[in-house]
């Protein structure tokens, strides 16, 4: 007993001092996918803790603020704004030490959301669901050891719209990322 937990402790300790903080930062695109919506851009950025588990392979859990939303465009155009604080956990396989390509859930959890027809704006947390899961691909590259471009595609899984009178309208966050991520050493 005393060496399996010598040996949890000495595995547990190499994993904390090989982990990896960071911070990211871009730009989001993205719709609901309705039939008449354009993509909106967004601002995301958030903090990253990236943990080797075999020499190939690592988890990373993020933090992120996430502007999201859609851009309907008709006799009169109307915005949908949707601030989100999002926790994706990326599985990532690195083939390269300055590439990888990664996989993994994105839980998002609602902040704020605003409807905007011209100069009129309205609170819309009645009518949007307060989570939202959805699956993540994408892929880096590391410039240098410590700055890199990222890149991702976040497919959402439910309907984030809430049962309205009820109809349950049916729209799925989709997003498109990109942007820089910065590790610390």
């Amino acid at each position: 007993m005393k060496k399996l937990l010598l040996g949890l402790a000495v595995i547990s300790s190499s994993l904390f001092f090989a982990q990896k903080f960071g911070v990211k930062a871009g730009l989001n695109l993205s719709t609901i996918n309705t039939s008449d919506s354009k993509a909106k851009a967004g601002f995301y950025g958030g903090v990253l803790m990236n943990v080797p588990v075999a020499s190939h392979f690592s988890v990373q859990p993020e933090i992120l603020y996430n502007g999201i939303g859609t851009k309907v465009k008709g006799n009169n155009d109307l915005q949908t704004n949707l601030n989100y604080i999002s926790v994706p956990v990326m599985f990532q396989y690195n083939p390269t030490p300055q590439f990888y390509l990664e996989a993994g859930p994105q839980f998002s959890f609602l902040i704020d959301s605003k409807f905007k027809n011209g100069s009129t704006s309205v609170g819309g947390k009645d009518y949007i669901k307060s989570f939202d899961f959805g699956i993540g691909i994408g892929a880096g590259y590391f410039f240098i050891p410590s700055l890199g471009l990222t890149a991702r595609y976040i497919a959402g899984v439910g309907d984030v719209i809430k049962e309205i009178g009820g109809m349950q309208p049916k729209g799925k966050n989709n997003v498109f990322q990109i942007g820089l991520v910065y590790k610390f050493k």
